[in-house]
């Protein structure tokens, strides 16, 4: 990847420069030498430094005047006669053939030389650079022998004389040669990195003269004597840094990477450098100098922060996430070590994977992860284990709060924590198992399951559990999340107050609880933790949230249903609250639904709208609420209207839309089944 990243940049990088600099040069260049191109034989669009005889004086170079035919085109180098067989303006090079070499004799010796150092004009400099591979022809006194360089050309040997050809890059020079052996002639052949020294000195003489008459590569240099087009040398120079740039970047090797990067900038520099003055003034070279130079400081920057300073932030980024994550995780283990000696049993994962059969039977899926169904070892006493994901966890403070809000509680209608595990961010609680599922299932069925009796005994179990989370521990706990969906049933349905992840423990003598966040669930939630304008927040948020829930026991339905057949009846708080008021009145046509209403449904109901008041200090006790549900009914008066609205003959819809936008309002602070953390 970042490899990838570097060589986009590098190549935004050279596209840059190689656009500025010709846009620079463009200027100066005003449309180069006016030299038309030409055709030659079979070479197409030639130019400088090549002419033709009768072209003007300042077009090309006289050395490299060619003599063109219909099909050949030919030049003369040291009074020798080539074929130019191809013409690279990007090597500044052309390839040729002697004209004059017996192509039919068998055994041929060639007799034209070319001069090892190339071939200079009066002025001194060099017109003509040959390659590196040469063949040099022999005549030696004695054989030689064991000596592979030395390739016999038999059909030129004699008794006396024994004729050699040796090929390669340095086989000619002086110091090579047998002292036997006198040279006969030196033969250019090839190109750069054309044929490689094993390849020649494994050569017989026939394949050498193969390469031989496939000719040989002429370089032809620029220098200052000549009048070169400025166009051709910005060419080359441009060619040349783009042969640098790929070459390297093909490379494997790293450092080649980043030569082709940060060099091919000085590459352009350095080829225009012989220019310098002329052709290309001296104030456009500096300026161009310059520029190049300038972007390589920028590539270097760039390469800085991609390749340094990122993966350093990256780096410290990661080693403060883990250093955040290690203070989470020792925070819980500090806790759970405290909690062994008094709390419930901490299990390893294994035995968690072990008691769940590998997570076999699954009970449910919330918000907080998945519940499975469990068996403890030896007794076979059935569980459920609730695994918590890792974005339910809160930094563990949920899982804090359960572990010791439970770990304190021995009570019939509060459920109780068998265990729980925690390796890492891998964490569980174990419950015991309560066969009957959550109460929700049941008063939101469409048949009738329970009989109001067991409706009240089950409205009197849950607000024991409840008054003894705010009376009965040490510390007093508020819930926060009492609903149907955290109330289960036992065997023999008896209830069970659950799910203590948003609970809090407060000393008694608190009046109120000090939150800064939204807790609860939408439905449920007091309205004292929307806006303090309704009252402080303390335990009587949850006798606000267990009205709710009575309320939802006696009409078999939630209080919110928008999908009403009878519009007035959406809000069933509001509806029942009217008909309950109706009934007391005893006005003469009084709805069907109040004189159907059974007894011990009033009392669910009349319980329900007195927790359900808007102002927190209106609201009973949970004390209070267990004495109203244990005793009679006909002493029970209808509450003052636990609405917003303090018009009693106000519609009821009003207070079902007005209801709607607090819910509204509630959304935006929590989602369904809110669990949010400080």
């Amino acid at each position: 990847m970042a490899y990838t990243g570097a060589f986009h940049c590098s190549i935004a990088f050279q596209a840059f420069m190689v656009l500025f600099v010709l846009s620079v040069f463009a200027a100066d260049v005003k449309g180069g030498d006016g030299c038309p191109h030409f055709s030659c034989g079979h070479l197409r669009h030639v130019r400088s430094p090549f002419r033709r005889r009768g072209d003007p004086r300042e077009c090309g170079s006289q050395s490299h005047e060619l003599v063109c035919s219909d099909s050949k085109a030919k030049i003369l180098i040291t009074n020798t006669a080539y074929y130019v067989a191809t013409i690279n303006y990007t090597s500044s090079s052309f390839w040729v053939l002697n004209a004059n070499l017996d192509t039919n004799s068998s055994c041929p010796l060639p007799y034209y030389s070319f001069p090892r150092n190339g071939i200079t004009n009066s002025d001194g400099f060099v017109d003509f650079y040959t390659p590196a591979n040469w063949a040099c022809f022999v005549n030696c006194s004695r054989a030689i022998a064991n000596n592979s360089w030395y390739k016999s050309v038999a059909c030129l040997s004699a008794n006396n004389s024994h004729v050699y050809v040796l090929a390669g890059s340095y086989s000619c020079t002086i110091e090579y040669l047998q002292p036997s052996c006198r040279s006969l002639n030196i033969i250019p052949f090839g190109g750069k990195s054309h044929i490689s020294n094993p390849e020649l000195q494994n050569a017989s003489y026939h394949h050498i003269m193969e390469f031989i008459r496939m000719g040989f590569m002429v370089e032809f240099p620029f220098h200052r004597s000549r009048p070169f087009s400025r166009v051709d040398i910005i060419d080359k120079c441009v060619n040349n840094s783009t042969s640098y740039f790929k070459k390297l970047i093909s490379d494997p090797i790293v450092m080649h990477w980043f030569r082709a990067i940060f060099f091919t900038g000085n590459q352009f520099i350095s080829c225009l450098y012989p220019y310098d003055g002329y052709p290309i003034s001296h104030e456009l070279y500096l300026s161009s100098e310059t520029i190049i130079y300038s972007i390589d400081v920028l590539k270097f920057l760039f390469g800085l922060c991609r390749f340094v300073l990122a993966p350093l932030a990256v780096l410290i980024f990661l080693a403060h996430k883990y250093w955040k994550t290690r203070i989470i995780i020792d925070a819980v283990e500090k806790f759970l070590r405290m909690q062994q000696m008094i709390g419930p049993v901490r299990y390893a994962y294994t035995d968690i994977t072990a008691i769940t059969g590998h997570f076999r039977d699954k009970l449910g899926q919330g918000g907080y992860g998945s519940v499975y169904k469990g068996v403890l070892l030896p007794g076979d006493v059935h569980v459920a284990v609730k695994m918590l994901e890792g974005n339910s966890n809160c930094n563990g403070e949920d899982f804090i709060s359960e572990v010791s809000t439970l770990g304190r509680i021995h009570h019939v209608n509060v459920v109780r924590l068998v265990g729980f595990c925690s390796e890492e961010m891998r964490r569980a609680l174990v419950y015991e198992y309560m066969p009957e599922g959550s109460l929700d299932k049941y008063i939101f069925s469409a048949e009738k399951i329970f009989s109001w009796d067991k409706l009240i005994e089950i409205a009197l179990g849950i607000a024991r559990g409840i008054n003894y989370l705010h009376q009965g521990c040490e510390m007093q706990i508020v819930h926060f999340d009492i609903k149907p969906h955290n109330i289960l049933l036992d065997g023999n349905f008896v209830p069970k107050v659950a799910d203590f992840g948003l609970a809090k423990l407060y000393p008694k003598n608190n009046s109120f609880v000090p939150l800064s966040v939204l807790r609860g669930t939408v439905g449920y939630i007091a309205p004292e933790m929307i806006s303090r304008s309704f009252g402080v927040i303390s335990s009587k948020s949850d006798v606000y949230s267990f009205g709710m829930l009575l309320l939802e026991m006696a009409g078999g339905r939630r209080n919110s249903d928008p999908n009403a057949v009878n519009s007035s009846q959406a809000y069933y708080p509001s509806w029942v609250y009217d008909q309950l008021k109706k009934q007391e009145v005893r006005e003469d046509e009084i709805s069907t639904a109040a004189s159907e209403m059974h007894e011990l449904e009033r009392k669910l109901c009349l319980v329900g709208l007195c927790c359900i008041q808007m102002k927190s200090h209106n609201r009973p006790t949970m004390s209070d609420v267990i004495d109203m549900l244990e005793g009679g009914v006909d002493g029970m008066e209808v509450p003052s209207r636990p609405f917003f609205c303090d018009d009693e003959d106000a519609d009821i819809t009003d207070s079902y839309r007005f209801f709607s936008e607090v819910t509204a309002i509630s959304e935006e602070e929590v989602s369904e089944d809110i669990h949010t953390c400080n």
